[in-house]
């Protein structure tokens, strides 16, 4: 190949030049001005969100990898989809190596902003809330990646979610970071995904704050390897306002952190105060599947030292009495339904932590037939930890 020839063939795979940046105003047009920037952008390009109010009427999409939407902050530049006309996500991103970051969306019928199949995904400093307080008509999800590789989400703030407010599902290599999440059903879900370390969130006034899901049927199985160390869950009490028949409409008004089926699960480091049902749950699901590759019990959850304040005093089960009676007036700090493939396999507790099992024998079970006792488990003071969280280059991004 002689010198033209091999210029032009690198010039043809080359990344561009010089990145663009499209500087977006709120205003008249702004519908039509902010998606005709995210589908005419290049990779590397920056479409920038000048401060101000953006009224929008429908959903926009982003399906260019390399793009960073930026704003001039969480509560500066604001997308009002108070208007929407359709049922969709305000923000649909469908490619990789994308960074969204200081910026809001507002009172968006659907998901706030939802991410499919988008690796090594940054969510920075965004705001997602639906300013009339918990309603079952709000969207279900706040921030809301799935099927991703490379996750990180971080400075955010997410209020009023019908199921969760920040939702990581069927992904891994995943970092949530410092987020503030309240008066969502849940704060912050895990559910169905790998390799996730959740640190440093405030989860407060949700129904429940952390919540560690695997469920059957979905493309990706088998969650594990999560670490939820360092976050504050406390004053969880807000009722239950997700749709019928969604899986986190069971989930009971005041529960800190409620591990269901998943296999590998690190609490520790983390202050958990004024929740009335129960700090830590660990639970198997219960409910009739098909799917032959799926396990419905929790597996190796370790609890480590945590800073458990007053909880427990005013549970949201049936047999509430009943079970206030047996444990002298409030659940202790760390309870498991007893379900398991063998008890060794289940649940570890650190010196010093108070933990009990409802010895439920069978799936379907009434609470009025457990038979609470302490858990004869030998408590560990070592485990192994994972390598978990986000790539370092997606933290990169952020400097």
């Amino acid at each position: 190949m002689n010198r033209i020839a091999l210029a032009a063939a690198l010039l043809a795979t080359a990344a561009p030049l010089a990145a663009e940046t499209h500087v977006i105003a709120p205003g008249e047009g702004a519908q039509e001005r902010l998606q005709e920037a995210l589908i005419l952008a290049e990779p590397g390009d920056e479409i920038v969100l000048e401060a101000g109010r953006f009224v929008l009427t429908d959903g926009l999409s982003l399906d260019v990898d390399g793009v960073t939407v930026r704003g001039a902050g969480m509560d500066a530049s604001v997308l009002d989809f108070t208007g929407q006309m359709g049922a969709g996500e305000g923000l649909l991103v469908t490619s990789d190596n994308v960074t969204l970051r200081d910026f809001a969306l507002e009172n968006t019928k659907g998901d706030g902003i939802k991410s499919k199949g988008a690796d090594n995904i940054v969510y920075h400093a965004i705001r997602v809330e639906w300013t009339g307080g918990p309603k079952e008509t709000n969207g279900a999800y706040g921030i809301y990646p799935v099927e991703s590789t490379g996750v990180l989400v971080t400075g955010s703030k997410v209020s009023g979610a019908s199921d969760a407010g920040i939702y990581v599902g069927q992904s891994r290599d995943i970092t949530v970071r410092g987020n503030l999440v309240q008066f969502n059903v849940a704060g912050i879900e895990i559910e169905n995904s790998r390799n996730a370390l959740v640190t440093g969130n405030i989860a407060t006034r949700n129904t429940g704050g952390l919540l560690v899901f695997d469920l059957p049927g979905l493309p990706v199985m088998n969650g594990g390897n999560v670490v939820l160390r360092d976050n504050i869950m406390k004053d969880n009490d807000t009722a239950n306002f997700a749709p019928p028949g969604n899986i986190v409409a069971s989930v009971r008004r005041g529960t800190g952190v409620l591990v269901m089926a998943n296999d590998g699960v690190l609490i520790e480091g983390n202050t958990l105060d004024n929740n009335p049902t129960a700090h830590v749950m660990v639970i198997a699901y219960t409910q009739p599947f098909e799917d032959a590759r799926y396990n419905p019990h929790a597996r190796n959850v370790v609890v480590g030292p945590n800073a458990f304040g007053r909880g427990g005093d005013d549970p949201q089960l049936d047999g509430k009495d009943m079970l206030l009676a047996a444990f002298g007036g409030a659940l202790p700090p760390v309870l498991w339904d007893g379900l398991s493939e063998s008890p060794e396999s289940a649940l570890k507790i650190a010196s010093g932590v108070t933990g009990w099992t409802l010895n439920l024998s069978k799936v379907g079970q009434s609470l009025a037939e457990a038979q609470p006792g302490p858990l004869m488990l030998t408590p560990t003071t070592s485990w192994d930890v994972p390598e978990v969280g986000a790539p370092a280059a997606l933290e990169a991004r952020l400097k």
